[in-house]
């Protein structure tokens, strides 16, 4: 990898290190107490896409996740009491200035790019993982035409208002499934957990994915 790609990376690995301590401490403390785990996967997971893509959030203001439109989703497998996946993937028409969108599919337009942060195990060995996928929201037509059918039937009074995405949880593919499609979504970054070596190590990065990736069949 060149220079340039080295810091990001290695502030990337730094955040996923400190991410899973402080995770591991604090659970211990739940299960003593009888209680789940306090962790703001929606936060740590921003935090995370922001720290590799250099694309900073909105300064606590309300509005997209990320300060060039785009948003993260996010699910974490462990010690989940239910079963993880992607909620509010797809916009709804909101009403406030900061978050108005129309009901449709142009909802997609405004927002660059749609990222997915994982947080399971490895299949086999149970380590912990993290991985990213990314959706070019207006430019990606196979995720555009799921997304123009989940639409068309919330229109319809056929579904509620939370798009679901179900991911390849403790799976080693990258295939998200729903009702209106599954599709294989471009993955951006995957580290595992080293736990001999004590760290996360990059096992995939593809920043080319933010310019050409594509969702397939």
């Amino acid at each position: 990898m060149s220079s340039s790609d080295y810091e990001p990376l290695g502030a990337t690995i730094d955040l996923l290190n400190t991410h899973l301590r402080h995770f591991s401490e604090v659970s211990e403390v739940a299960r003593m107490t009888g209680h789940t785990a306090p962790s703001d996967t929606k936060s740590w997971s921003q935090i995370v896409v922001s720290t590799l893509t250099g694309i900073k959030g909105l300064d606590r203001k309300k509005g997209a996740d990320l300060s060039d439109g785009s948003d993260v989703k996010a699910a974490n497998v462990w010690d989940a009491i239910d079963t993880p996946r992607f909620n509010g993937v797809l916009k709804t028409g909101r009403l406030s200035a900061a978050s108005r969108v129309p009901d449709s599919v142009s909802a997609l337009d405004d927002t660059p790019h749609l990222f997915f942060v994982l947080w399971d195990y490895t299949p086999t060995e149970k380590l912990p993982r993290c991985r990213i996928w990314v959706v070019r929201t207006k430019a990606d037509a196979k995720f555009r035409e799921i997304a123009t059918g989940w639409y068309a039937d919330r229109a319809a009074g056929r579904t509620s208002n939370n798009f679901q995405l179900h991911p390849p949880r403790n799976q080693d593919h990258d295939r998200f499934s729903n009702t209106w499609g599954t599709l294989s979504y471009p993955l951006l970054f995957a580290a595992v957990y080293d736990s001999t070596e004590k760290t996360y190590k990059v096992t995939h990065y593809e920043p080319a994915a933010l310019e050409s990736g594509c969702c397939s069949k």
